[in-house]
């Protein structure tokens, strides 16, 4: 399957039969943690289509919709919506979904550690 396929327009993100449940993260730096969380959500969400709604991040490594492409290569997202520069908030209403999980609080954190890890290592080689 071409993943590029699982890519949606906000149109065809509204037209998505229901029920559907929405995960909102950013998705800079896909880890692991990303597809061990979304398989979770995917257990307790059963039947329901996931959809997950990358949204703008700040200092992003990865621009959207880059990030939106390695969302849709998990087997465990059914359809992924970038936000682009669309308010987050309108598009949850105009989705109108069963359940909603934000990912974003872990998603900086786990940035930030990333970081962190990165500038220490960074000053131990330093002479």
């Amino acid at each position: 399957m071409d993943t590029r396929n699982k890519i949606l327009t906000a149109e065809a993100a509204r037209a998505l039969p229901g029920p559907l449940a929405v995960v909102t993260g950013y998705f800079d730096l896909l880890r692991a943690g990303h597809a061990r969380e979304l398989e979770t959500i995917r257990q307790r969400i059963g039947d329901q289509t996931l959809l997950a709604l990358v949204l703008p991040y700040p200092g992003q490594v990865f621009d959207i919709h880059a990030r939106a492409r390695m969302v849709a290569a998990l087997r465990v997202v059914d359809y992924v919506l970038a936000a682009d520069d669309a308010d987050p908030g309108a598009l949850l209403a105009a989705l109108r979904p069963r359940s909603v999980f934000h990912m974003e609080a872990d998603d900086v954190r786990r940035n930030r550690e990333i970081v962190d890890r990165i500038r220490s290592r960074h000053r131990q080689a330093q002479p």
